[in-house]
């Protein structure tokens, strides 16, 4: 599985990047991406926000409120089977 660290940081004079990541070999290869800012998208540093929040925001929001929903439909969906 390959790993991904997200990171913002300031260019310095002469379009230079510095990053410091702790996780990472001496000598190891690595890729490096640069996005660029746009007005729709600019690159600040945003809160994190929890699953459950993008969940809310998300199309259609979940089927289920509770786990006793989950129970309950499950419960349905094998009654239907016929086994």
């Amino acid at each position: 599985m390959q790993t991904a660290i997200r990171m913002t940081t300031k260019v310095q004079s002469g379009g230079k990047l510095e990053l410091t990541v702790p996780q990472l070999n001496a000598e190891e290869m690595v890729e490096v991406i640069v996005l660029f800012p746009s007005d729709d998208q600019p690159l600040t540093r945003r809160p994190k926000r929890s699953v459950m929040d993008i969940l809310t925001e998300a199309t259609g929001h979940r089927l289920f409120q509770t786990a006793a929903d989950v129970e309950r439909y499950l419960q349905q969906e094998h009654e239907t089977w016929g086994i």
